[in-house]
């Protein structure tokens, strides 16, 4: 059997928060559990002028990224409901292809 790898990009991830609702809904965890939570890495300038607000997209110890959806051939939870499309579901290798090609500000996930 294949290893799947989630695949998230957090250059574009908007901050929505709809993973994690999405994600919340499908485990049906309490309040203080998550699957996947979003962090917010605040506003701040950087010593060139630039300025940076991120959003890191975090699964946690309760994702088996939907271990059930996906044997039925469905999506994730949280990639299904991905605002930003930057949240992908694949191989190891084909994430760490993208990863490579995307070079930073992205990462690979595996459970």
């Amino acid at each position: 059997m294949t290893q799947k790898a989630l695949y998230i990009d957090y250059e574009f991830c908007s901050g929505c928060h709809s993973c994690e609702v999405a994600c919340r809904n499908e485990i049906e965890c309490g309040i203080d559990d998550w699957g996947i939570k979003v962090l917010e890495d605040k506003p701040r300038q950087h010593v060139d002028g630039t300025w940076h607000w991120d959003y890191i997209a975090l699964p946690g110890e309760l994702c088996d990224m939907c271990e059930e959806r996906t044997a039925a051939g469905k999506l994730p939870a949280c990639v299904q409901s991905c605002q930003a499309k930057c949240l992908e579901i694949g191989t190891i290798e084909e994430c760490a292809a993208k990863l490579a090609a995307k070079g930073k500000k992205a990462a690979i996930l595996v459970p």
